[in-house]
């Protein structure tokens, strides 16, 4: 059984999956399972000294690898997510909702339609479903994330030149406050403390421990 580090479409963090059969090259496209179903993903690269390092959860069905038909599946599917994200966003102008379309996505089964937003308040999004199921004959799912998540998803650099945390490592997103900057001396200018995500910087917090620690004094000479 082989390990393989996955990088499933529409995710900004890759996963792992398991493979009974010949190895894989990479880069290839590949067919796993999720919690939401089958889904389109592209092969990364071996991991099988993780083995024994991953729980269950942390490890998604391999189903297959890719065949040219999945893949034009595939591609058929990203021409319908352009044409329905700049649909829906039409149609949420024209219906005066206040909300910011993130991205569409369709389930590899074909079984949904998936429309990610952000809004800084409820909307009543009722009247928007029924004219895309209409116009898509397909089940429509709304999700409305907060701006981090919006970053997280979309992915992106951070200031200092490294892709963004809660795209490379973060598990979770913890409270941010500007009391962290000054306790390392920071600027306070919001620009340069601030993310993609236009909050404050998730670095802020893990770092600051470090800085109110300081570095280790060396031993005393004898």
């Amino acid at each position: 059984m082989s390990l393989y580090q996955v990088q499933i479409e529409n995710q900004a963090r890759p996963c792992y999956a398991q493979w009974d059969g010949p190895p894989i090259l990479r880069p290839s496209a590949c067919v796993v399972q999720t919690e939401q179903g089958t889904a389109f993903a592209e092969v990364l690269e071996a991991r099988g000294f993780l083995h024994d390092h991953l729980t269950s959860q942390q490890v998604v069905p391999f189903v297959r690898v890719a065949t040219e038909e999945d893949i034009k599946r595939r591609q058929r599917h990203r021409q319908l997510e352009r044409e329905a994200f700049l649909f829906c966003r039409d149609q949420a102008r024209t219906l005066r909702l206040e909300m910011k379309l993130v991205y569409a996505h369709v389930f590899f089964d074909e079984s949904r339609l998936l429309f990610v937003y952000t809004s800084e308040n409820r909307v009543d999004f009722r009247e928007l479903v029924r004219i895309l199921a209409h116009q898509y004959r397909m089940r429509i799912e709304m999700r409305q994330v907060g701006v981090r998540d919006e970053a997280k998803s979309l992915g992106g650099y951070g200031h200092c030149g490294q892709p963004l945390c809660c795209t490379a490592h973060l598990q979770q997103f913890y409270p941010i406050t500007i009391r962290l900057a000054k306790e390392q001396g920071l600027s306070l200018n919001p620009v340069k403390i601030s993310g993609r995500c236009g909050r404050l910087m998730c670095c802020l917090r893990y770092e600051c421990p470090a800085r109110k620690k300081g570095p280790t004094p060396p031993p005393a000479e004898e």
